[in-house]
């Protein structure tokens, strides 16, 4: 799958997230490394869900 990522220079690192999972981010010392340690945060958040999803119950809900 594809994700949208944002990078973003702070200082002398780079950080970059997820907006479609929120929690996923990282930082690295180069846009290159952040970018590579980006595919590995959410690897790792993406088979987490798995995990907690396998048995579980969907039900939808309405919120206003």
């Amino acid at each position: 799958m594809r994700y949208q990522v944002k990078l973003n220079k702070i200082d002398q690192v780079y950080a970059i997230w997820c907006p479609a999972l929120p929690g996923c981010w990282t930082v690295g010392d180069s846009e290159q490394e952040a970018l590579d340690k980006i595919k590995y945060v959410i690897k790792d958040h993406l088979e987490g869900l798995d995990g907690l999803t396998k048995n579980a119950e969907f039900y939808y809900i309405e919120v206003k």
